[in-house]
């Protein structure tokens, strides 16, 4: 079962920067997607930045210019790069990805990290 660990959330004030984590492992053939979600008190879950397998790098337009993301292939991890933060970026950040997994037996996988806290203080 593929399984994924974030880590790098916390408090940072605004303007400052962060760097999320997220490792995968498990017995991972491929890797298609890996994106970055985030949940603010009181709104529903939205996403932030996505790698796609096609190479497409997209960002939701309130952290354009101020966001990105970036995987390693070999390590199977997914990094988001947060500059110039602020308080509207304080939330709780999931990575999430998707892909095809299996030694003998190849079928689908679709995996969340645990979530992460990321406060941006004003």
């Amino acid at each position: 079962q593929v399984q994924l660990v974030e880590s790098g959330g916390g408090l940072v004030q605004t303007g400052g920067s962060l760097r999320l984590s997220c490792a995968a492992s498990g017995y991972i053939f491929s890797v298609k997607y890996m994106g970055w979600y985030r949940q603010a008190p009181g709104k529903d879950r939205e996403l932030v930045a996505e790698s796609t397998s096609g190479g497409s790098l997209n960002y939701a337009d309130s952290v354009k210019g101020r966001f990105t993301i970036s995987r390693d292939s070999a390590k199977i991890t997914v990094y988001l790069q947060m500059n110039n933060t602020i308080p509207e970026d304080t939330a709780v950040y999931w990575c999430n990805v998707r892909g095809i997994q299996g030694l003998v037996v190849r079928q689908p996988f679709d995996a969340w990290g645990q979530g992460t806290l990321v406060n941006v203080s004003s």
